[in-house]
């Protein structure tokens, strides 16, 4: 059986390794047209920044070997043929024409199977000056390579990155290591849109206590500069920029296959079965290139990462050699690490679940991600998304210095399951203290969901709170903190009342006026709002999420 392959990073190599485990006796071909094979693109930041500090590195297997076109060749029994570009299909025919790049030599490869792993390419808006020196979208290991070089020389430099999505924010943290001044511009009203709106801004906020300045709502114009990039206009000011990073996503790259006439998706990506299947049975298509399904919506979607193009690529390969398997779909689980907060969500966000028409209730819930008497119990905010009508869960999304990345995959894991948050609060987790509270965080956020769809707890979310206050609405914002909490910092307007002395100055509240309770993290705001309930207080909410989960100004 001949296999042939396009592309060499991600779900290519994975589909040749599997198939050639499986079939040892397979003729498998990769073309790449770049010179470097299978190397780790999420690894780039870092080994910008230094932490990862040769380029082979992130080219290497587990145990140090390279995985060069010897190591294919060698190891696994893989043809590769590099700085080559796939030009052409021949669906009749079943043969690919390549070209290779060094000398423009060309030759038609046969073959039985046909895998698509293209990937996608960087968007780079035609706007003037784009074409500058010194324009970067940290897309391959050249631009890596390129950047730390200028990084290299001892000059502070003016960096500004286009996007406020996944890789530009990656990058920002090694680049203020290395003493540049970094600027994000983002057209949209905030950073990381595969977050709700405060969830994005609590990590907006913890970047620029570390330099970053975030311009949110500005659109570039245009590039300036002689030979080299030196000014990025936007429709707001002119930004000082020695440096470039382009961070406005990726389109699929598709051209081969829509030549061909395969099936082009709604995304404009290839549309696939869940065996990896194109429109033609014989070819198959997986990674960055591909449309996805949707577990939670049952729509198509286009989400690029590299864990979903591993796993596609394995299931591709199975099914070529005739071992049954489907790729179901995905969540959107992602993660990533911007200064020493996590930022990670899975499944629908709130946002998101209201366009579709669902009724929900959200959870703020902020706590220390292990027993609170540990030394290294540090805080994670976690706010979790409901269908009302269900109970079931729809999302999650986490940030903070805590350990984010095991809540947001028990989260998956019960999203995959069709759990609802009675089943979540009752999982059987690990618990030690250096590892979790007694209660891990997960299932306290899914305990205050059930409190607040039994009618237990009637919460209020800081962004309504916020406005009431901007629009002078009367009601009492009743922080029970103890008074040095409040001393070292408060939220405007509030009233103190430590929780320890509510039931004895119940007088000092009119019973006619709404009461909006809350504490650090608003389980003492819960406690109080219970007792105010129980002394006949009738219009009392819950701020979620209290004051670590406040993303607007506080007072200090």
């Amino acid at each position: 059986m001949k296999v042939v392959i396009v592309g060499g990073v991600a779900a290519g190599p994975k589909a040749a390794s599997k198939i050639i485990r499986l079939n040892p006796e397979a003729d498998v071909t990769i073309v790449e047209k770049d010179k470097f094979l299978s190397y780790a693109g999420c690894g780039l930041p870092y080994y910008i920044s230094g932490e990862v500090k040769e380029q082979k590195e992130l080219m290497c297997t587990p145990v140090g070997v390279v995985r060069d076109p010897v190591f294919f060749r060698k190891v696994k029994n893989v043809h590769v043929l590099t700085e080559t570009a796939a030009k052409e299909i021949d669906r009749t025919g079943k043969r690919l024409r390549v070209q290779k790049l060094t000398d423009q030599q060309e030759q038609w490869l046969d073959y039985d199977k046909l895998v698509l792993a293209t990937g996608a390419d960087p968007i780079m808006p035609p706007l003037p000056g784009h074409d500058l020196e010194n324009i970067f979208t940290l897309h391959g290991v050249h631009d890596a390579e390129a950047i730390k070089a200028l990084l290299a020389e001892d000059k502070a430099w003016d960096v500004v990155i286009i996007g406020g999505g996944l890789i530009g924010i990656e990058i920002t943290e090694a680049l203020t290591h290395k003493g540049c001044r970094v600027t994000i511009v983002e057209k949209f009203p905030q950073i990381f849109r595969m977050l709700d709106w405060e969830m994005a801004k609590l990590v907006a906020l913890h970047m620029e206590t570390k330099g970053v300045k975030i311009l949110t709502g500005t659109e570039v114009k245009a590039f300036k500069g002689q030979n080299k990039v030196k000014e990025v206009v936007t429709d707001k000011s002119t930004l000082p920029a020695d440096v470039v990073i382009m961070s406005v996503g990726v389109r699929p790259q598709v051209q081969l296959a829509q030549a061909a006439g395969l099936d082009i998706g709604a995304w404009k990506a290839i549309k696939v079965n869940a065996q990896m299947q194109t429109s033609d049975p014989d070819i198959y298509a997986a990674g960055d290139c591909v449309e996805c399904l949707d577990r939670i919506t049952g729509k198509a979607c286009y989400m690029p990462m590299g864990s979903t193009a591993n796993k596609q690529g394995r299931v591709a390969a199975n099914n070529i050699c005739g071992h049954a398997d489907a790729f179901p779909g995905v969540l959107g689980s992602t993660i990533c690490k911007v200064f020493d907060y996590a930022v990670a969500r899975t499944g629908l966000t709130e946002s998101a679940a209201k366009e579709m028409g669902k009724e929900v209730v959200s959870v703020m819930a902020p706590a220390p991600d292990r027993a609170h008497f540990m030394s290294d119990a540090k805080p994670l905010l976690l706010k979790l998304v409901v269908d009302k009508e269900n109970r079931k869960l729809l999302g999650a999304q986490a940030t903070g210095p805590g350990d984010a990345d095991k809540r947001m995959d028990v989260a998956a894991m019960a999203l995959m399951s069709g759990w609802t948050v009675d089943q979540l609060a009752n999982a059987d987790l690990c618990y030690a203290p250096p590892y979790a509270p007694a209660m891990d965080n997960i299932i306290t956020a899914a305990n205050v969901a059930r409190n607040k769809l039994d009618g237990f707890m009637e919460g209020v979310a800081a962004q309504e709170v916020h406005q009431m206050l901007e629009e002078k609405k009367e009601f009492i914002f009743l922080d029970v903190r103890s008074p040095a909490e409040y001393e070292e910092v408060r939220l405007p307007e509030s009233t103190l009342i430590p929780l320890g002395t509510l039931r004895g100055r119940l007088k000092e509240l009119p019973k006619d006026m709404e009461i909006i309770t809350f504490c650090r993290i608003s389980l003492r705001g819960y406690e109080a709002a219970l007792i105010l309930k129980a002394a006949g207080y009738q219009k009392v909410r819950v701020m979620d999420g209290g004051v670590l989960m406040w993303p607007y100004e506080k007072i200090k």
